[in-house]
C-alpha cells in the first residue's frame, strides 16, 4: 500500500485516493513488469555456485567511472526510459521528461505520482561492481552496465528507499516487500553473472539463503 513520508504533506483525498491507486497496481500486470523478467531460481542457483568468491576491494572507486544516463534515442536518456518502461500512463514532454503517470515501487509496496519521487536503482550498485571485479573494465564496459536495460539490472523505486539501500548487497539489505525478495535474488545473481563478477562470502551466504526458499 502508498506509504506516507513526514516530508509529504498529502491531504485525505489525495492518501485515499493513493490507497486504491496501491491496491489497484499491486493486482495489476504492471506492478510486475517493471524489470525484464530474471532468470529461474534453479538457474540463479546454478550461476550463483559457478561465481567466484572473493573479498572485496573499493580501492580507486568513483562514480564517474561508470557514465550513466546515456542518451538511448532520441532525447531520451536511460533514466527516462526506465520511467517510461516502469510506470503507468507515464506522459513525457518534448524533452522527454515524466510529466505525469504512476509508479508503483516493488521494494517497498509505495506508488508515486511524481517521477521525482523515483531514483533508479542499479540493481547490482556500480560500487558494488567495483568491489567485484569492474575496476579491471574499460570505460566502455561500466557504461554498459550502468545503462543495461537488457538485463534486469534498472529499476524505478522509491528515492528513499534506493538510498537507504545504497552500495549493500543482500547479506545487509533486501528490498522491505518480502514478496519481491526472491525476483531480488534471481536478479542480482543473473548480473553477476553475465558480467562475471565476483561474490564474497557473506553475499553468497546470504543469497543461497534466500534462492532456497525461492
Amino acid at each position: 500500500m502508498s506509504k506516507v513520508y513526514a516530508r509529504r504533506r498529502v491531504s485525505i483525498l489525495a492518501a485515499l485516493f493513493g490507497l486504491t491507486a496501491s491496491v489497484t497496481l499491486f493486482n495489476s500486470p504492471s506492478a510486475s513488469a517493471a524489470l525484464p523478467t530474471p532468470v529461474s531460481a534453479a538457474t540463479a542457483r546454478t550461476y550463483l555456485a559457478s561465481l567466484t568468491v572473493a573479498a572485496e576491494d573499493r580501492t580507486g572507486y568513483d562514480r564517474d567511472l561508470f557514465p550513466h544516463w546515456i542518451t538511448q534515442s532520441g532525447t531520451c536518456n536511460t533514466r527516462e526510459v526506465v520511467l517510461k518502461r516502469d510506470g503507468t500512463d507515464v506522459v513525457q514532454d518534448s524533452a522527454c521528461a515524466a510529466t505525469s503517470g504512476s509508479w508503483y515501487s516493488v521494494y517497498d509496496g509505495a506508488t508515486w505520482t511524481a517521477a521525482s519521487d523515483l531514483d533508479i536503482d542499479h540493481l547490482v550498485p556500480l560500487a558494488e561492481a567495483w568491489d567485484s571485479g569492474a575496476d579491471g573494465w574499460t570505460t566502455a564496459r561500466r557504461q554498459a552496465f550502468a545503462n543495461d536495460l537488457t538485463r534486469p539490472q534498472l529499476i524505478a523505486v522509491t528515492d528513499n528507499v534506493n538510498q537507504a539501500k545504497g552500495d549493500q548487497d543482500p547479506a545487509t539489505w533486501m528490498p522491505s516487500r518480502t514478496a519481491y525478495r526472491c525476483t531480488y535474488v534471481r536478479a542480482w545473481v543473473q548480473v553477476k553473472y553475465y558480467y562475471g563478477l565476483s561474490v564474497d562470502s557473506a553475499e553468497k551466504s546470504a543469497l543461497t539463503g534466500y534462492l532456497a526458499s525461492c
